[in-house]
């Protein structure tokens, strides 16, 4: 059966280098913490879509070396692939290049800060890039993508971006249109990387509504994410109770 790469493109977590932006409300420690839970769960979404038997997890990875330390975030049969050079859109281009160079029908990259990212968007990025030369993409809240997958390479697609702004998304299609390339817009998601997102993180896992989910779309559950946000939360009113009580 033709496979498609899902790949979350990742940093192994290390304190003071992972998730710097949610510094604060997060302590450096906790960031590199939450990092993993979020490469933990989306493995583990990725997982049990690759059990479905067209579909191969992997991490796209920096930095060479911590191979030992990441594999451990990971579900035993995820494959590793080591991040180029350069610039995100570079980045993504070879990341791209060398799983589809591995024989695979079509490339998914998923970024590492979503880890409630429903399976479901997954699956239809999956099936459809199994039909055709298209690009694929989960728009994210903050104007850039949660995903991008390919069936080919295309370079164009990642050029002369300003990454981590909110053009990054227009510009994509733009570049897209340039080359022809069909475009196919799957459901938005959001990415947890600063105070304000990880308040909606903390309002998801409590069962709030998210007002940009499509309906019945089911989330994933995250659970290690879950229980991170569940223990930080119980250290902080240990800590508020604490100090009411000395003052």
């Amino acid at each position: 059966m033709s496979t498609v790469a899902v790949a979350i493109i990742c940093k192994t977590p290390a304190p003071g280098k992972s998730k710097t932006r949610l510094s604060p409300p997060l302590r450096p420690e906790e960031c590199a913490e939450i990092s993993a839970c979020f490469i933990a769960d989306l493995s583990a979404t990725i997982a049990e879509l690759a059990a479905e038997g067209d579909a191969e997890g992997y991490a796209v990875y920096t930095p060479a070396g911590s191979e030992g330390a990441l594999t451990r975030l990971l579900p035993p049969d995820f494959g590793l692939v080591l991040q180029g050079d350069g610039d995100l859109g570079q980045r993504l281009d070879k990341g791209i290049a060398d799983l589809l160079a591995l024989g695979h029908v079509g490339a998914i990259l998923v970024n590492s800060d979503s880890p409630t990212l429903p399976k479901a968007v997954l699956r239809q990025a999956v099936d459809l890039l199994k039909d055709g030369d298209r690009v694929v993409l989960s728009p994210a809240l903050d104007g850039g993508y949660t995903f991008v997958g390919l069936s080919r390479p295309h370079p164009h697609l990642f050029a002369d971006i300003p990454w981590s702004t909110p053009e990054v998304y227009r510009l994509t299609l733009e570049r897209a249109r340039d080359i022809a390339l069909p475009v196919v817009e799957l459901a938005p998601w959001y990415d947890v990387d600063d105070a304000a997102s990880y308040a909606l993180l903390e309002r998801e896992l409590d069962g709030l509504p998210l007002t940009f989910a499509p309906a019945g779309l089911v989330r994933q559950p995250a659970a290690r994410t879950a229980a991170f946000v569940r223990r930080r939360r119980a250290a902080l009113a240990a800590t508020q109770h604490a100090q009411a009580g000395a003052a």
